[in-house]
């Protein structure tokens, strides 16, 4: 962006992991930080970093406007928008509680969604403005028992593309961001979620049990060292996005994001399906 563009961010989720991360260095390099979390107490180091710290649930309408309104109160507009609030729910699709499936899509696809709409009135008057996505590999491929986070990321996939063609012409960008496996509490929660769903013996047992350790061990073991990052490199990544001023539509963050959507792409589906049935138990009778 040019330095006669306004430097205001708004960055969802920062109370851990990549928010956290990508609004300590937008920060740190000079930019108006508006960092946002459900729990705003969450958020004390990042305002000691200089950062101005909101209250912001994206699943909650009258909190979204607010904090939407407060930035362009004090700071006259968004220009760039970090939609990085999100996170993962397991389960075989067949037990998972319907409950939970909408709760998963109401924060990673229709609050990002909302939170674009409620920033894009400004950036069109100004004609000006970046919409950063962060989405996931798990937008372009699948993993067993992750369902239900795969499809919100696959919206989000859908969701970009549209944007970034409907409002190109308004002078607003949208850019997606798709990282790998990430070392953050991000892994600790999705599995939580899977240990979290009701106990039993029934057709999934093993398997949801499976899954729930070969994620553990994915972020705790070798693969995470060596084919993952640490949030830092999607800040990296995003900041780069938000400075460029032609930005590329996707940016894959880490090595095994590379390598996995590759391998996805050039494998028919039975051969990918087999790989992953080396990491991950098939359910059966």
């Amino acid at each position: 962006m040019s330095g006669s563009i306004s430097r205001t961010a708004l960055v969802t989720g920062c109370s851990s992991g990549i928010g956290h991360a990508t609004a300590a260095r937008l920060a740190g390099r000079g930019w108006t930080v508006y960092a946002t979390a459900r729990r705003p107490e969450t958020l004390a180091g990042l305002a000691a970093a200089g950062c101005r710290t909101l209250a912001l649930d994206v699943t909650d309408e009258a909190s979204m406007a607010a904090a939407v309104a407060t930035v362009e109160g004090e700071a006259g507009g968004v220009e760039v928008l970090v939609n990085n609030a999100g996170y993962s729910q397991g389960g075989a699709l067949e037990e998972l509680p319907l409950d939970q499936l909408r709760r998963q899509f109401e924060t990673n696809v229709f609050g990002l969604l909302r939170m674009a709409q409620l920033v894009l009135p400004g950036m069109r008057a100004r004609r000006s403005g970046r919409i950063v996505n962060v989405g996931s590999m798990g937008g372009r491929l699948t993993f067993p028992g992750g369902g239900a986070y795969h499809a919100t990321k696959y919206a989000v996939e859908a969701l970009s593309d549209a944007l970034r063609f409907e409002v190109a012409g308004f002078g607003v960008g949208v850019v997606l961001i798709e990282p790998g496996l990430i070392r953050t509490r991000f892994g600790t929660t999705a599995v939580g979620s899977l240990e979290a769903l009701p106990e039993g013996d029934g057709p999934y047992a093993t398997f949801t049990s499976a899954v729930a350790a070969t994620t553990a061990g994915a972020y705790a073991g070798p693969m995470g060292r060596v084919l993952g990052a640490g949030p830092e490199a999607v800040a990296r990544v995003i900041e780069r996005a938000i400075s460029a001023r032609r930005p590329r539509a996707r940016y894959v963050v880490t090595a095994g994001a590379r390598l996995m959507i590759g391998l996805h792409a050039v494998l028919p589906d039975r051969a990918f399906d087999a790989v992953l049935a080396r990491q991950f138990p098939r359910p059966r009778g």
